[in-house]
């Protein structure tokens, strides 16, 4: 396989590790119960400890397909039809996308139920705006439901719904929350229904941990957890030392995979960096003893990166 091709398909797959490890991480019920306190009115105020038993199931991770007609699975059993979320392995529907972590949460009343989203971004999307694509996503989440949630025209069945989307490495911490709001154009008339079925949280984290109070509380448990600086144990030792949060072996390991690849990926970056500073010197005709000097690599290296052969930067 040709150099480049192998070195981008193992960086694509550095990745794709590291976002699975940072899903199942955030996909723990008490992060989840963490970003609830801080989202959802009803929980305003509560200990984490306590939402968690208000999360029903396990969360589905990258599991439910967005795609309209794929988000629901339908199968008979005992001759009945029964329509749920559809969870196929993500083998059998490889390139759908699909939500990156979704579940239902019980409200306090013991009856009523919100569906939440969660969607972890590295940063803010320049192909698209990501506003436009979380009204998408809990546009799916509404129009899902139906046969699952509500049936026929039962449209007061239908569930509150929140999409929350956590973006990192962005220019300052900042918390947005998006819903309907009705405005009386022509005298004012009492429509019955619910303003508040679409909700939509937009989490900026900025790349420096911000202090633990009350306002960037859920900034710094977020930047904790995602951070590709903090080491291992500063990671848990924020987590259990400020937050109360138990480490179990599970979280113990996705926090010591996601700090091992970010590693990896860190020093990929900064491979290719200078890489790219080596390739520009050799077109400007510095010999490959003047270059290994400069960026204080040995000459085999330098020479491997300039003939395009591995091994390269060591």
């Amino acid at each position: 396989m040709d150099t480049e091709i192998k070195n981008a398909v193992n960086a694509a797959d550095q990745d794709a590790q590291y976002d699975d490890r940072a899903k199942r991480l955030l996909g723990n019920k008490i992060i989840l119960a963490h970003i609830l306190v801080k989202t959802v009115d009803e929980f305003r105020s509560m200990n984490p400890k306590d939402v968690v038993s208000y999360i029903e199931g396990e969360p589905l991770i990258s599991m439910v397909p967005i795609e309209p007609g794929l988000t629901n699975a339908e199968k008979t059993v005992n001759g009945q039809r029964i329509v749920g979320m559809n969870t196929e392995n993500a083998e059998i529907s490889e390139g759908l996308v699909r939500f990156d972590i979704i579940f239902y949460v019980r409200m306090k009343d013991g009856l009523s139920q919100v569906i939440v989203n969660l969607e972890a971004q590295k940063d803010e999307p320049k192909s698209y705006h990501i506003l436009n694509r979380a009204v998408f996503y809990v546009s799916r989440l509404i129009s899902s439901q139906k046969e699952r949630d509500f049936v026929n025209t039962n449209y007061d069945d239908i569930k509150r719904v929140f999409s929350i989307w956590v973006c990192m490495n962005m220019d300052k911490n900042s918390m947005a929350y998006v819903h309907l709001a009705k405005e009386d154009l022509v005298d004012a008339y009492p429509w019955e229904g619910g303003l508040d079925l679409l909700n939509i949280v937009l989490i900026g984290i900025a790349n420096e941990l911000p202090e633990h109070d009350d306002k960037y509380e859920l900034h710094r448990l977020l930047s904790t957890l995602l951070s590709m600086e903090l080491s291992v144990d500063e990671k848990l030792g924020i987590m259990e030392k400020e937050y109360r949060i138990s480490i179990d072996d599970k979280m113990r390991e996705d926090v010591s995979a996601m700090c091992n690849l970010s590693q990896g990926i860190k020093e990929k970056a900064a491979d290719n960096a200078i890489a790219g500073v080596i390739l520009n010197m050799h077109r400007k005709g510095y010999t490959s003893e003047q270059i290994a000097e400069i960026v204080e690599r040995s000459v085999r290296e330098v020479e491997a990166v300039i003939q395009k052969k591995e091994p390269a930067l060591i």
